[in-house]
């Protein structure tokens, strides 16, 4: 049990890694083309990498699942989650967005209980809170987040925390793999609906940045531009079955405290794309989060250790 709660949590590490390159993939096409085109690209791209997966994880038959509820309903529900996470990034600067969406852990520790029927130790609750604490101080949120397209990051933030608490609930009878191809199927219909019906209404260019990438009718990329969306869909594929894989493998309220690593990966992608050098909140609260992170396995080790 406790190597596989080691590997959950590195899988959730890595997934969380894979899955931050994207963000300033996203954000770099957003003022001109339509986040359902960008997913849509997304998704086609990742779908042929994923049904080999899963033909050599579990065999292509394994998707006709007698849970075919559930795991549609957790696809729709990332597929609203990331989508509103999108449009917040096209208004918000990405740390703002990111420090908003980084409530997600709390939402899976609030709700494994109930949900689960996990015991939420006393532990777990710290450790959110000292992790949430260091995303404070390292992004240092301004009056950007009073933007209602921030109320888009925490909506995104509350429904990926149910999702990956219905990951932990399947996990007992269905792969990692199944899940993210669920997923992304949700992405594209999903994608491919809602394009044809805001190019089809035609509501043209929109004042707030959230608004117009949701409506903006779709146009043919450039080849850089493409290359950029097609990228997302590998990255997408590795990281939805990574984080499935964590939810799967380990308690959700342990693997959510390490949700919090992937803001440290901000600064370096701001350094890398923008220049930015990282100033002493941000090395403070990158401290906050990994001390968080260590104290979690610290503390489960002792509850697990014999009397």
């Amino acid at each position: 049990m406790h190597n596989r709660t080691v590997l959950g949590i590195a899988s959730l590490c890595i997934g969380i890694l894979v899955f931050s390159v994207q963000d300033p993939l996203i954000k770099a096409v957003s003022d001109r083309y339509p986040v359902m085109e960008v997913m849509a690209i997304r998704s086609i791209v990742a779908l042929p990498i994923l049904l080999f997966i899963v033909h050599r994880d579990v065999g292509l038959a394994a998707l006709a699942s007698r849970r075919f509820g559930l795991l549609t309903l957790r696809a729709l529900t990332l597929f609203t989650s990331y989508t509103s996470y999108y449009l917040a990034l096209a208004a918000l600067p990405m740390a703002d967005a990111v420090a908003l969406y980084f409530t997600g852990p709390l939402f899976i520790m609030l709700l494994a209980g109930p949900y689960l029927g996990e015991r939420v130790a006393w532990q777990s609750v710290v450790t959110a809170s000292i992790g949430l604490t260091g995303v404070l101080v390292m992004l240092q949120p301004g009056n950007s987040v009073l933007d209602w397209a921030a109320f888009l990051s925490l909506m995104s933030a509350a429904l990926y925390g149910f999702s990956q608490l219905a990951a932990r609930k399947l996990g007992s009878t269905e792969s990692s793999t199944v899940m993210s191809f669920y997923q992304n199927g949700a992405y594209l219909l999903g994608a491919i609906i809602a394009g044809v019906i805001f190019t089809v209404a035609d509501l043209g260019e929109m004042t707030h940045p959230s608004v117009s990438f949701l409506t903006r009718p779709w146009v043919w990329p450039t080849s850089i531009d493409f290359a950029m969306m097609a990228s997302c869909g590998v990255v997408a594929s590795a990281g939805m079955i990574l984080l499935s894989q964590a939810y799967r493998m380990a308690p959700a309220n342990v693997v959510a405290t390490f949700e919090y690593s992937g803001i440290l990966w901000v600064p370096l992608w701001g350094f890398l794309f923008f220049g930015e050098v990282p100033q002493g909140p941000t090395l403070a609260g990158a401290a906050l989060i990994v001390g968080a992170g260590l104290f979690a396995l610290n503390s489960r080790q002792r509850v697990k250790a014999p009397a």
